[in-house]
């Protein structure tokens, strides 16, 4: 009996190792095939991630590229181009026109009365640009250029007789006088400037002092338009002359505001450089996660292969 229960004591240990054994190794591999599978996943969903970093990098691209952004600079200069000033004065006479410095003008002499014409002046006659029928009369006066000493250029003209309800003198200012005296053909020159420039106003019984800036705007083929900013202030004048009542004064006053020409021009943000090493990055992300999940998968494969190979024995046993 005694050696009875000693052999039993022997195989139950034997017999409980062999359980044992292939229930760790199948739970190992277990292990192993789950944390395989969900680093695959992992992996898969991060190539998902960057699949759609490239769609949004290549739509950020373009919209970019239709939605250029704005940019302002300033140049400071301290001699303009001296531009310039076209005056439609009608049946107005241009009594007299002077330049001065440093914002100051002396007191009138004798207003109302011819005086000092210390200015360039040029007249011109020209068919109206819109009707091609209607003939125009302009006096183009050269503008300030001096703008460190606050050049101005200080005009007056005489109305003496309107059967209008307001009285008012146009003019408009173009970007270069020099410009217009080398132009061979000054009435087209004329034309084109009052099709392309804006013009304004400035009314009698008033000194209206005009500030000028000017702004250069880059188009996207290369060329550049100017436009002349004005800021006006309007002074009340006090006329002491015994006159009919239809006796006008016209009294205006032309400044560069400051020494800052204004350049506006559209810049693309977009870098086809910086976009080329991003897709280059993400791609090259895309193709180390797709070799990680080819090994993975060959990695299970084999694991699964190898578990089949260890459980083919025990199963052969069992049976």
């Amino acid at each position: 009996m005694e050696v009875h229960e000693d052999a039993s004591s022997v195989i139950l240990p034997d017999s409980e190792l062999g359980t044992t054994a292939p229930s760790l190794r199948f739970s190992k591999t277990c292990l192993k095939n789950v944390f395989s599978v969900i680093l695959l996943f992992i992996y898969l969903l991060l190539m998902a991630v960057a699949v759609f970093l490239v769609y949004q990098t290549i739509s950020d691209f373009r919209e970019k590229l239709k939605h250029p952004v704005m940019s302002v600079s300033y140049k400071e200069v301290s001699l303009y181009d001296a531009p310039g000033i076209a005056f439609y004065p009608g049946k107005a006479r241009l009594l007299s026109c002077k330049h001065h410095y440093y914002d100051h003008i002396p007191p009138l002499i004798n207003p109302g009365q011819p005086g000092d014409i210390e200015c360039t002046t040029q007249r011109i006659n020209y068919t109206d640009p819109f009707t091609n029928q209607t003939m125009k009369y302009a006096l183009v006066v050269q503008g300030p250029r001096d703008v460190k000493k606050k050049e101005l250029v200080f005009l007056q003209f005489h109305l003496n007789g309107t059967d209008q309800d307001f009285s008012a003198i146009d003019y408009l200012l173009f970007s270069s006088f020099q410009e217009f005296i080398n132009s061979p053909e000054k009435a087209e020159f004329m034309k084109d400037c009052e099709s392309s420039y804006s013009s304004w106003k400035f009314s009698g019984g008033f000194r209206t002092w005009v500030k000028m800036s000017l702004v250069k705007t880059k188009e996207e083929d290369g060329s550049e338009t100017v436009e002349f900013k004005q800021e006006t202030s309007v002074v009340n004048y006090i006329d002491q002359r015994t006159k009919p009542r239809s006796d006008q004064l016209f009294f205006v006053v032309f400044e560069w505001k400051d020494p800052f020409i204004q350049t506006v021009q559209d810049i693309i943000t977009a870098n086809p450089w910086n976009m080329i090493a991003l897709l280059c990055g993400i791609f090259l992300a895309l193709f180390k996660a797709a070799d990680f999940a080819k090994l993975s998968v060959k990695w299970m494969i084999k694991i699964r292969k190898r578990h089949l190979r260890r459980s083919r024995p025990v199963m052969n046993h069992i049976s």
